[in-house]
This record gives C-alpha cells, sequence and structure tokens, in this order.
C-alpha cells in the first residue's frame, strides 16, 4: 500500500524550500530576467485584451499583471514578502497570498488565467490546473508558458554567472507533456508556439530574432519559451440556444422563395435576416413578398447601408437577435439543410466558432474555377500557420459563432483595421485573437444555379494577400 502521508510531507518540505528561495531573491533583478520578462509581457499583451478580468497565479512583483492593463487584476503567490512588493509597486491591482496546490480566492470567475514560469516550478502540476476550474468560466482562457528543456544548461550557466535567478529542480515539460496534463485535468489546449530565441538584451539582434526568427522553424525549435492557450471542457448553455441566420442577398431574386423554405429550423427558435446589397434586379421586393408570404417564418428584411458582403453581414448581425449568428450565401452553394451540423457543434459546447469547408468533398465541375480552388488551399495553408489552429477554407461564406463573441470581435476590430469587403478574415482574425476554439465542417459545394458571382479573382485575391501581409504582423511577429 502507498504511503501517502509521505509524499504529503515531501510536497510541504517542497513548498517551504521554494518559498525561502523566493523570498530571497524577490529583490533581486537580474539583466537576462529584465530583458526577458520585458519580451513575455509583450507578448501578453497580444493575446490578453485591455480591460479583461485576469487572475495570475504565481504573480512574482506583479509586473506582468499590470502590462496587461485589466479592468479587475488578482496576483497570487505563496511568498509574503514578494506580495509586499507587488502590492507597492503596483496599488491599483490585488493581490493574496497562497499556494498554487490549495487556491482558496472569493467565488469569481476570470477571462483569463496566467501562468507565467509557474508549471516549472510547482509540485503537483495536475492539482495546480484542477484547482482552476472554481475560477474559470465556459469563455476563460488559460494561458501558460514554459521553460524548454533545451535551455537546462544554459540556464543553469548563467545562474553560476549571476545573469539569471537561481531555481531550484525543475519540472522539464514538453509541449506534449504540458497538453497532457491539461487535458487530464478538464482543459482543451486551443493552440501552443515558441517565443523568445535570444533572451539577452543583444542590440539590434534581439528584437529581431525575437520578432521574427522565434516564430519560424528551424529557429523555433531553440525557444527558450513554450506558449499554450487552453479552455475549459464539459461547460454547456443552461437552455436550447436560439439562432439568426443572416442572408447577404444581391442580385438573387431566383433564391429567395428557395432559401425561405429551405432553411431550418434551430435550437430554441430561429431568425432569418435577409439583408439587401442594393440589387440591380428586383431582390428587394422578391424578399419583401415571400415574407409576407410566409408569416410562419420569423423573417426580417433591410437594406444594406454600404457596400461589400463584409457590410452587410455586420449590419444583419448588429440587427440580430438570437444567442448563436450564422452567414449563409444567397446562392445556395452551401446546402442550407447543412446548417444544423454547425449549431449542434455550438451548443454542445465543443465550439466556438464553426467554419465551412468546401475542399473535402468532390465539388459539381462549374463550382469553382481550378485556379480558385489551388488559391484557397494555399490561403488555407498559410491562415492556418497565422491563426495557430486549422483553417481548411478562408473564404466559405458559411461561419457560425456567438453573439456575445462577435461583440467582442466588433469591439476590437480596431487592432486589424476595417479594409476587409468579404467580413471572412475579419471574423476569422477576431476568433484567433480572442483564441476561440474554432473547428471546421465539411459541406458539399454546389454550382451557382443564377445570376453571377460578386468576387473579383484578381482583385479580391490581392486584397487577401494585402490581408496576410497585415494579420502576420498583428497575430505572429508580435
Amino acid at each position: 500500500m502507498v504511503d501517502l502521508t509521505r509524499f504529503t510531507a515531501e510536497a510541504a518540505d517542497d513548498r517551504k524550500t521554494r518559498q525561502k528561495l523566493w523570498s530571497q531573491v524577490s529583490g533581486e533583478t537580474q539583466s537576462w530576467g529584465g530583458y526577458y520578462h520585458a519580451r513575455l509581457s509583450r507578448i501578453y499583451q497580444g493575446i490578453i485584451p485591455a480591460g479583461a478580468r485576469v487572475l495570475e497565479i504565481g504573480c512574482g512583483r506583479g509586473d506582468l499583471l499590470d502590462a496587461v492593463r485589466p479592468a479587475l487584476g488578482l496576483g497570487v503567490d505563496f511568498s509574503p514578502e514578494v506580495i509586499a512588493q507587488a502590492r507597492r509597486s503596483h496599488p491599483g491591482l490585488q493581490f493574496v497570498v497562497s499556494d498554487a496546490h490549495d487556491l482558496v480566492l472569493e467565488p469569481q470567475t476570470f477571462d483569463y488565467v496566467i501562468l507565467s514560469d509557474l508549471v516549472n516550478d510547482v509540485w503537483d502540476v495536475q492539482a495546480v490546473l484542477e484547482g482552476l476550474h472554481r475560477y474559470c468560466a465556459p469563455r476563460t482562457r488559460v494561458v501558460i508558458n514554459f521553460q524548454s528543456t533545451l535551455w537546462s544548461g544554459p540556464l543553469r550557466l548563467a545562474q553560476r554567472l549571476g545573469v539569471a535567478t537561481p531555481t531550484l529542480p525543475q519540472n522539464w515539460l514538453t509541449p506534449h507533456d504540458l497538453a497532457n496534463l491539461l487535458e487530464i485535468s478538464g482543459f482543451e489546449p486551443l493552440r501552443g508556439w515558441h517565443e523568445v530565441l535570444v533572451p539577452l538584451p543583444v542590440p539590434w539582434v534581439s528584437d529581431f530574432a525575437n520578432r521574427y526568427l522565434a516564430k519560424i522553424w528551424p529557429f523555433s525549435v531553440l525557444d527558450l519559451a513554450g506558449m499554450m492557450v487552453a479552455r475549459p471542457v464539459g461547460q454547456r448553455p443552461s437552455h436550447p440556444p436560439t439562432v439568426s441566420v443572416v442572408v447577404a442577398a444581391r442580385n438573387e431574386s431566383g433564391h429567395i422563395e428557395e432559401l425561405i423554405a429551405r432553411i431550418p429550423d434551430m435550437g430554441g427558435g430561429t431568425e432569418i435576416i435577409f439583408v439587401e446589397g442594393n440589387s440591380t434586379d428586383d431582390t428587394y421586393a422578391v424578399i419583401a413578398r415571400a415574407i409576407a408570404g410566409h408569416p410562419e417564418r420569423r423573417c426580417r428584411l433591410l437594406r444594406q447601408p454600404g457596400k461589400g458582403k463584409g457590410d452587410a453581414v455586420r449590419a444583419g448581425f448588429a440587427a440580430a437577435t438570437g444567442d448563436i449568428l450564422m452567414i449563409l450565401d444567397a446562392d445556395i452553394t452551401v446546402p442550407p439543410e447543412d446548417l444544423p451540423r454547425f449549431y449542434a457543434l455550438m451548443a454542445d459546447g465543443r465550439a466556438e466558432f464553426v467554419n465551412g469547408v468546401r475542399l473535402v468533398y468532390p465539388m459539381n465541375e462549374q463550382a469553382m474555377r481550378l485556379a480558385n480552388l489551388v488559391a484557397n488551399k494555399a490561403f488555407s495553408w498559410i491562415f492556418s500557420w497565422l491563426l495557430g489552429q486549422p483553417i481548411r477554407d478562408t473564404l466559405c461564406g458559411t461561419k457560425v459563432l456567438w453573439r456575445d463573441d462577435y461583440q467582442r470581435i466588433a469591439a476590437g476590430r480596431a487592432y486589424f483595421g476595417d479594409f476587409d469587403p468579404f467580413g471572412d478574415f475579419d471574423l476569422l482574425f477576431g476568433a484567433a485573437r480572442l483564441n476561440l476554439k474554432i473547428m471546421d465542417v465539411p459541406i458539399r459545394y454546389r454550382a451557382r444555379r443564377y445570376g453571377e458571382t460578386n468576387i473579383s479573382r484578381w482583385r479580391h485575391g490581392w486584397l487577401l494577400l494585402r490581408m496576410v501581409a497585415f494579420a502576420a504582423r498583428r497575430l505572429k511577429f508580435v
């Protein structure tokens, strides 16, 4: 029989030893640590938007917590000396003395939980992670950085030279180890990547290497910091969500009756919002007649205020009342009967953003030209690399997300700018920045049967390349 008392005593002794060490070094500042932690602060600022509710476990002197500019920031550390310094340095934040293994805080939840360089230093990583659930809501994101085992030797040397903070024996975790620990603790890893190739302040070298080379293989293999973002699993809505299906319609009068007949009723109720885009045919009148002829359906008609599908979608989303927002192209190239597949992933909590994929099943012969197909596959690869989550088809018109998340994306739209006429990338970039769980649903793509496409292959293709470059600066090379 295993003697659990012995393990408890060992853990208590380890805690006292580490508390003593961190209390002793709390007033020291190393040149390595100063540059390294400044770089971490910049990385976290790109992950956590200002004004969030943030909990940091193992907060040290509170500098990282302060850097993300939280509306409510609560820092926890097991060293009373360290917490005393944090309170003096950051009086606008809250700090609590507590051990990460038996965390006891006032009942509340946070938007983000930070574990920065903590999992390398705790006795039981799984116990620490499991204890976080009390402070997590369904949309909470846990952000972790941990040090690579490849740096164990260089860090020991730096500690002997006095340019790095001394440590006790560490947990050297691989990304697989941490992902596994998150999963068995009730969290789902959303994305992981590497940062900080050069942790020393070398003029002209450090900033370039850490902003660009650190994100590119094979240099990324040598990075000091591993990053991972995860979400709690097993939390579902308490009631069947309602749905708003937004249909942007320009010169689509031949599809309106069929759309109303084929869009299914989902969840707690479905409304259909048609946004007519200044058509040159009688689309607006046809929609109005179709709505009048189907009083059993909850339908609304808006006239688009600007130009482009993105503008139409935003107008529809602004008027929507459903819990879940869906985009469906009026040309019926995506079958409306597939929408319940998207709904199911959202309603049971498996996804927070669902993207249609046209590139899995065979298409009708006239559905997509070869050049468009090749370009779509290329852009899907590029955007998967940029966003850190697999995106198989960036330009499929069917996208689904929670209305609350859309409002957060809209509030932060200035971060990326406002030059996306499609609306697809505005949503994808925003979802990636919020670290939403993105999932793909393969659909059978049909050829258009009425009218002509509103997309210009070359003009819009050039615009896509510009958006790729812009997103790289904002999402990848931070």
